[in-house]
């Protein structure tokens, strides 16, 4: 087990370099061109103020600067998170694999990640996707993560409903079957979270269209290349360690 886990955790750190890759060729100009679309408005905003305001509302020093933050900082936190999440899929590999799924090793590792991908990322993504650093006002931040969250969590809770009761109807109506119905409760239990979750709409009518799109494109590429990643490294290094061990 330790060593499946150390393997996930190196497909992670793998997957991690690829997003970062990405998210800094494909992601960040996104992220700039909102920062500079906020600091439009904003600058809008402060010619308007009273003169007497100005002294109050000088801009506060920044902590961290934006090529810190889109350098060393978007690496270490894609490095962190990539390489937990591989250790989090092998753990899910070990439960998985030869209980829930009899496939070789490559095969469960990327139906795994297909599953994982739907289930924490496509899904919740639908109800309250991601937005730009220039969408959405400040007080909300906390709310807006806990109703992302929650959206989540309901998410796996009802894949491991729709699982539970695919092995359960297994005997009786055969595994397709099966598979199918638990497919499609799955989907009814995302439906009803989804409804009853309130929604969220803090896109002002003047951000650029365009804008938003890319950016959530490049959130998804970023998502979709860590999934990915990790589903074929890890499949890659269990089936070359089996092979090993036959030898």
């Amino acid at each position: 087990m330790g060593q499946l886990l150390l393997r996930g955790m190196l497909a992670g750190f793998l997957a991690a370099l690829l997003a970062f890759s990405f998210a800094k060729i494909v992601g960040e100009p996104q992220v700039d061109r909102a920062i500079a679309f906020e600091e439009q408005h904003s600058a809008a905003g402060h010619k308007h103020s009273h003169a007497a305001n100005a002294a109050s509302e000088a801009e506060e020093p920044e902590l961290v600067s934006r090529e810190v933050q889109a350098g060393v900082g978007l690496l270490t936190g894609v490095a962190v998170f990539g390489t937990a999440l591989g250790g989090l899929f092998a753990l899910a590999f070990a439960f998985a694999s030869g209980r829930l799924l009899k496939f070789p090793p490559r095969t469960s590792a990327i139906v795994i990640a297909a599953v994982g991908f739907l289930t924490l990322y496509i899904v919740p993504h639908l109800k309250y996707p991601a937005n730009p650093p220039a969408v959405g006002a400040e007080d909300t931040i906390g709310y807006r993560t806990q109703l992302y969250f929650t959206m989540l969590v309901f998410s796996a809770a009802a894949l491991a409903i729709a699982v539970t009761l695919g092995r359960a109807l297994s005997a009786s109506i055969g595994s397709w079957n099966a598979t199918v119905a638990g497919a499609l409760a799955y989907i009814v239990l995302v439906a009803i979270a989804a409804y009853a979750l309130p929604p969220i709409n803090e896109v002002s009518a003047d951000f650029p269209a365009d804008l938003l799109w890319k950016f959530r494109v490049a959130s998804f590429g970023m998502q979709g290349i860590l999934w990915a990643t990790i589903g074929l490294a890890l499949g890659a290094l269990v089936e070359r360690s089996q092979t090993r061990m036959v030898h």
